[in-house]
């Protein structure tokens, strides 16, 4: 099985990306979606307003998806789900400094937030944008792991519906390093 390179319980990026200056990472939870039924709703997400489980990305600066974790239930915050996993503290120890949203605000280690709140000062507003503008190629490689159709919404048991998305991890991080030999 391919989710068998991804059999790690925690997160291990103690290993920096090779050939890369930047040790920036990127960090985002994705939502998969599930066909359970409205009764199930320990699944239900507020936030995206669909049952599905909540699984947590980790995302180097070269786009490859060097972790994913298991899936959590859909009302699992994102930040709980983050602490559960130990990410914060993988990263501490690592040394790694990790762009995150403005969900994992209140994170201890080295992960940087944008601003909160409305009104914010013209340097709160320019942070915000470069920050945007650094995580980008991780929320794109987010964004490619969730373009593959069988993450668009599992049929298969809830428990089980982290070994699709660590297998299409796989295969999306191949496909980047296959793009990138041209």
């Amino acid at each position: 099985m391919l989710s068998a390179r991804f059999t790690q319980a925690r997160p291990s990026v103690a290993a920096r990306p090779s050939g890369t200056g930047c040790t920036t990472w990127r960090w985002t939870a994705t939502p998969i979606h599930t066909d359970q039924v409205r009764a199930d709703r320990p699944r239900f997400s507020g936030k995206h307003r669909v049952h599905g489980m909540n699984v947590q990305v980790i995302a180097s600066p070269d786009g490859t998806i060097p972790w994913t974790s298991r899936a959590l239930p859909g009302t699992a915050h994102d930040l709980s789900a983050a602490r559960i996993w130990g990410i914060p503290r993988a990263l501490e120890r690592a040394g790694i400094i990790t762009l995150a949203d403005k969900a994992y605000q209140g994170a201890e280690g080295p992960i940087i937030t944008p601003y909160k709140g409305k009104n914010k000062p013209t340097s709160q507003k320019q942070a915000n944008r470069s920050h945007a503008k650094l995580r980008g190629p991780g929320e794109r490689a987010n964004a490619q792991l969730k373009s593959w159709k069988i993450l668009r919404k599992l049929r298969c048991s809830p428990a089980k519906a982290g070994h699709p998305c660590k297998a299409t991890a796989v295969l999306q991080n191949h496909r980047v390093a296959h793009a990138a030999r041209g």
